[in-house]
């Protein structure tokens, strides 16, 4: 049964970061992410057309919440996507669960979005911070790297990442011997630098995003981290990120990723048309905006109504196709499992084509990267 507003179309809200330290990695790109998921459907959904607005929340979690109202309340939105920053999709969480409106993040890693804090009303669409320190500090630490030294964002999002690479490097034996958070968009990193080098720490991880991640790891190089015999471990790394900092900085670094622009004929062909548009191809982020658009869409037209409960159920019954997707699906709560990519950056030789950037180690599987449905702390998820 249809709503009342479905006569007026479908309206999805981009809530992203357009010029703060993730707008490479989101920003613009999550919005022409979000535009050409549109465009593949035709413009339209169950007959009428689809319309896309646009708001950047500055990475405070007050604006967040505000603007999520006004679009839920007052602009008909009715989801909202990508939310980089963990605050504040946790703050648009609550009040989506609220108004019993959707909302899928691409963007945001903390694995409160669908654990404590989890919405019958969410997806976590793109990657959790305990995915990402599974796939990375797993490698690492079997190569035999068993002292580690932290250097993590001071919000929700590095905190989390921090835990779940704490609780990975001590499964395999290992010991995090210090943990230090800096504020977000930091610009000097020395006395935390000067904390890792004194720790003699075998890695120093850094646990943050945008661009933190690449201020920490320029500053790293410059004092000297690597030739003192500490190395680094990138626990979230972009391929803004690796632009940014260059193969010979970045090279060698193992990282986990949920989808890589070269991956098959599908991304590819994806990534030629977001280049022309954005100037690079997409972030994982910005393709997950993408398969989370076109999902909610086929979802739409397959529900036939805009009505939220039957839309989410629609999202979990259907298989997700998009490119970018390796053998994923939405679990009972709202997490979607999908097969990881184990990743190192190349160096500047074994490059051979602009964005070059990555040789993938191996296909992790997605319930190697998931806790179990039955361990959850996601009142949604309980029988």
């Amino acid at each position: 049964m249809a709503r009342a507003n479905d006569a007026d179309g479908v309206k999805i809200g981009v809530l992203t970061d357009m010029a703060g330290v993730t707008a490479d990695a989101t920003g613009k790109g999550s919005v022409e992410a979000a535009r050409m998921a549109i465009e593949e459907m035709g413009g339209k959904v169950l007959g009428k057309p689809v319309a896309l607005v646009v708001g950047d929340h500055q990475h405070k979690p007050d604006i967040g919440s505000s603007m999520a109202r006004q679009w839920y309340d007052a602009d008909g939105v009715d989801v909202i996507v990508d939310v980089p920053n963990s605050s504040v999709a946790l703050a648009v969480q609550a009040v989506a669960r609220e108004k019993k409106k959707l909302v899928m993040f691409s963007s945001p890693g903390t694995t409160a979005l669908t654990q404590a804090q989890c919405s019958p009303y969410g997806v976590q669409w793109t990657y959790t911070t305990y995915a990402l320190s599974r796939g990375t500090a797993n490698a690492v630490v079997q190569e035999g790297n068993k002292t580690w030294f932290i250097l993590a964002s001071d919000y929700a999002f590095g905190k989390q990442l921090a835990a779940d690479t704490s609780a990975v490097v001590a499964a395999n034996g290992g010991k995090v011997v210090d943990t230090v958070y800096h504020p977000l968009n930091a610009s000097d990193f020395a006395s935390f630098l000067l904390q890792a080098q004194a720790s003699k720490a075998q890695i120093v991880a850094v646990a943050n995003a945008g661009g933190d991640t690449i201020m920490a790891i320029k500053q790293a190089a410059e004092f000297g981290i690597g030739q003192g015999g500490q190395k680094l471990a990138a626990m979230l790394l972009l391929l803004t990120d690796v632009h940014s900092l260059g193969l010979q900085a970045a090279q060698s670094t193992y990282l986990t990723v949920p989808s890589y622009w070269d991956m098959n004929d599908g991304t590819r062909a994806f990534s030629k048309q977001f280049q022309a548009r954005v100037g690079h191809p997409p972030t994982f982020l910005q393709a997950g905006v993408y398969g989370a658009v076109r999902h909610y869409l086929k979802s739409v037209q397959a529900a036939g109504t805009t009505d939220s409960e039957a839309v989410m159920a629609k999202m979990k019954s259907l298989p997700i196709d998009d490119a970018f997707s390796l053998n994923a699906h939405i679990r009972a709560d709202g997490l979607v499992v999908r097969d990881m990519l184990l990743a190192q950056v190349k160096a500047p030789g074994q490059s051979s084509q602009p964005w070059d950037y990555y040789r993938v180690v191996r296909t992790i599987p997605g319930q190697a990267l998931a806790w179990p449905l039955p361990e959850s702390q996601c009142p949604v998820a309980k029988p």
